[in-house]
């Protein structure tokens, strides 16, 4: 069965796979991949497994991990079912693995705010892209349109394409394996966007007879290498006040001062960062381990003194550092702010929530980074230095389980959680041809 990647792509995108909402995606990739002739794998996200990661609250609730299920294909390539090659004791290893893997849940979006409806795909011609091709050859281009397009259901369509071609090169000469042949997975994860459900049950629980390599993660990456990821602390502030009617508000203990002098030096506390942690991946960044508050809310009605306060922060991880570490620096700045003040007797309470991101790193010259570097050249695309990412994504949860990572796909981080998401589909074709070029040198110099 031939692999039309544009369908493949649009009916993806189709699927409303937000937090929660994955299983039908899920289906829909597990039957494409067996049609095409994987042999498929599925595992649902587990509350007793992720109970004992860093990453997630001990008392993770099961509903909040319902349906979140997650699919795999495998193709045993040139031999690699039942060709061995030695290790390093002597013995019989099986054929190097690689996976190649996606994520399929998408962030929610707004109608209101897209120029089509966000979940039908919109094809358009690139009046910018005319030197690049699209998969029938078209010299102009054309862009697809959907939530997920660009983070990242093509960056998956061109993990399946990338298998396929692989295989049909080994079927007909075009791509010789080494003896010991390659083992591709396609994998399709549920809840990346929410802390990685499906690849940090995976990475605990390992759902194939075994072992894996290596990985490729397809977030958009503009076909660059990416080897480090931030992580981030989740925290939410509360602080107490004292409640007053507005037309007598010196009798009352407003909670918003106190909230912005506290805002204010964890600001001052990123500039701080900023310059005393270095990391020679991270000097492109203006800032590179930021601090947001993304969410406010104070008080119970206009006409009075507010007095209770909740907000939530995001704080950046940069690699080499902890979670831990991160938030015990914030908790000695709010210390320090609260020190001479009403906040002294009425101590902020600053706690983590949601699900916390370790940073990750691998080191450039991983073979499977030297691998997509040198399928990037046998495509004729420009080798590119790796770079560092100041977000988080799941090749932290391979790094975690001792295989490499490293990030490569189609697209720009701009695009993800965008309205009008948009990619340029010229540029799946390349990751796709370069996907597989990776492959094919990732099982040579394994075997070298």
């Amino acid at each position: 069965m031939a692999f039309d990647m544009r369908a493949f792509a649009a009916e993806l995108c189709r699927h409303r796979s937000t937090a929660g909402e994955e299983a039908a995606a899920a289906a829909f990739v597990a039957e494409r991949l067996a049609d095409l002739g994987f042999e498929t794998y599925a595992w649902d996200a587990d509350p007793a497994v992720l109970a004992d990661h860093p990453s997630f609250p001990d008392d993770l609730d099961a509903a909040a991990v319902e349906g979140r299920r997650s699919v795999a294909g495998v193709l045993e390539l040139g031999g690699a079912s039942d060709a061995a090659m030695p290790d390093d004791d002597g013995g019989d290893d099986p054929a190097p693995t690689l996976v190649l893997n996606g994520h399929l849940d998408v962030v929610p979006a707004e109608p209101s705010e897209w120029s089509s409806d966000p979940f039908e795909p919109v094809w358009r011609d690139d009046a910018e892209g005319a030197a690049s091709a699209d998969a029938d050859g078209d010299e102009n281009g054309e862009t697809l349109t959907a939530r997920g397009a660009a983070d990242m259901k093509s960056g998956l369509a061109a993990c399946v394409g990338a298998a396929v071609d692989v295989r049909e090169g080994v079927a007909d000469g075009s791509i010789d394996l080494p003896p010991s042949g390659l083992r591709l997975v396609v994998e399709a994860v549920a809840g990346e966007e929410d802390g990685g459900y499906g690849a940090a049950t995976a990475a605990l629980a390992n759902p194939y007879p075994f072992e894996r390599d290596a990985a490729i993660v397809a977030e958009p990456t503009e076909l660059r290498p990416v080897v480090a990821c931030e992580g981030s602390l989740m925290a939410r502030l509360e602080i107490d006040g004292r409640s007053a009617h507005a037309a007598t508000r010196w009798r009352g203990e407003d909670v918003l001062p106190r909230f912005e002098a506290i805002r204010e030096a964890f600001m001052e506390l990123e500039t701080e960062r900023s310059e005393s942690v270095s990391h020679p991946l991270y000097g492109e960044f203006p800032v590179p381990w930021p601090v947001v508050c993304g969410r406010v809310e104070a008080g119970s009605w206009a006409s009075t003194v507010p007095a209770t306060l909740e907000a939530e922060f995001r704080v950046g991880v940069a690699p080499g550092e902890t979670v831990d570490e991160v938030e015990e620096t914030f908790r000695e700045r709010l210390e320090r702010v609260a020190a001479d003040s009403w906040l002294r007797d009425h101590p902020p309470r600053f706690e983590r929530f949601s699900v916390q991101f370790e940073p990750a790193e691998i080191a450039v010259d991983e073979p499977v980074v030297e691998a997509v570097r040198a399928g990037l050249v046998a495509t004729g695309l420009p080798d590119v230095e790796p770079r560092g990412a100041t977000y988080g994504a799941d090749s932290r949860h391979f790094v975690a389980a001792g295989i490499p990572a490293v990030l490569f796909g189609p697209g720009t981080i701009d695009e993800a959680h965008y309205p009008d998401e948009t990619i340029a589909w010229g540029e799946v074709v390349r990751a796709r041809a370069a996907i597989a070029a990776a492959a094919e040198r990732f099982a040579t110099g394994y075997a070298a």
